[in-house]
């Protein structure tokens, strides 16, 4: 994302969201619809088959931009995670009429693969399954939780190849894996399952 030039404040309130989430895509909020701005519009546009603008069209360097309203927005984001993506939705926590300056706008909720709970991406004929995995010096720990129903099991594994046949049986949409598993593990889950994976 560039920042060489000097941007307006709305801007540097969306470069101050966006970097606490850059695997997301940030549906940032102003007025009647989500924007998405630079890489995350250059994306989704491909992505959605939405028209690619810009913000600053006269500019050195103008900003792309796409967008869609607010009111629509549950399709598209639901197309975005069926395809394996994350989702950021930046609200406007204040209203625009009594604010002071700018209006303050935070995330409001991340939706990935394995945390929909709603609309087309949530399947009633199967489970949506978010999986974790810890590795401490002796076994793996492995939970996984499907939130749309409440189910939550957690066991420990000592062999790597349980991890796989465990996932594999699963089918889950999304792994949440701690900094300490081994990158060999990683690998070999890459290779076998069609995921998302998150790091926490």
């Amino acid at each position: 994302m560039p920042q060489k030039t000097k941007h307006t404040p709305m801007m540097e309130q969306y470069f101050g969201i966006k970097a606490s989430y850059p695997d997301a895509f940030l549906f940032y909020r102003l007025g009647d619809f989500y924007e998405l701005f630079y890489e995350d519009a250059l994306e989704v546009a491909q992505l959605l088959e939405l028209t690619l603008t810009s913000r600053n069209k006269n500019a050195e360097d103008p900003i792309p931009m796409c967008g869609v309203p607010y009111h629509a927005a549950a399709g598209y984001i639901d197309t975005l995670v069926e395809q394996g993506y994350k989702v950021a939705i930046c609200e406007q926590v204040e209203d625009p009429k009594t604010a002071k300056g700018m209006v303050k706008r935070e995330v409001v909720q991340l939706i990935t693969p394995g945390t929909v709970m709603e609309g087309k991406s949530l399947s009633a004929k199967e489970n949506n399954y978010l999986a974790a995995l810890a590795y401490t010096d002796t076994s793996y720990q492995f939970a996984y939780v499907d939130l749309s129903t409440g189910e939550l099991k957690a066991t420990e594994l000592t062999e790597e190849a349980s991890i796989l046949n465990e996932l594999a049986a699963l089918q889950s949409k999304e792994l949440v894996l701690t900094s300490e598993i081994p990158a060999s593990v990683i690998e070999q889950l890459e290779k076998r399952l069609g995921l998302l994976f998150s790091e926490e």
